[in-house]
């Protein structure tokens, strides 16, 4: 290879790169107005999930990526709520804001996920990044608090 055809394959590899960071962003967002849906009204997750997809350009591996999240906090949604009852103690998971306690189910899924490659500070960033867009005024500084005082103990746990 030589030095303008290496550099060419960098490009490349960082713009595959930066698609992928999109495609999972795009996913965490369409996972959580699923995962708000489904906790407000109790809808089956496989027809929400069918429905945020129709609605959106994402690609198959930012829809793989959606349809993961949403499973994982869906068939460990009692262990993530024992997790939130034990970092934010002061707030029952039933009184939480719906906003806030899936994207906190979301994130420790997640962080917690033996699957998951993504760091752990990124996911807690992107979390943030939710709950800026999503939630209330003190949401953003309550997610990145109960998220940062859980990261050592939800590592690995699904």
């Amino acid at each position: 290879m030589t030095l303008d055809t290496d550099h060419g394959h960098r490009e490349r590899v960082q713009e595959d790169h930066q698609e992928v960071i999109k495609q999972r962003q795009q996913a965490r967002v369409l996972a959580l107005q699923a995962l708000y849906e489904i906790d407000c009204v109790h809808h089956q997750p496989g027809r929400v999930i069918d429905e945020r997809l129709a609605d959106s350009a994402i690609d198959p591996h930012g829809a793989s990526f959606l349809r993961w999240l949403v499973s994982g906090v869906v068939r460990h949604l009692a262990e993530l709520d024992r997790l939130i009852e034990q970092f934010a103690p002061e707030w029952p998971v039933d009184q939480l804001a719906i906003i806030d306690r899936n994207i906190l189910r979301l994130a420790f899924f997640e962080i917690g996920s033996k699957d998951s490659d993504a760091p752990h500070r990124v996911v807690i960033n992107e979390a943030v990044e939710l709950a800026k867009m999503f939630g209330g005024d003190s949401s953003p500084r309550f997610v990145n608090g109960v998220l940062g005082s859980a990261l050592s103990t939800v590592q690995g746990t699904f």
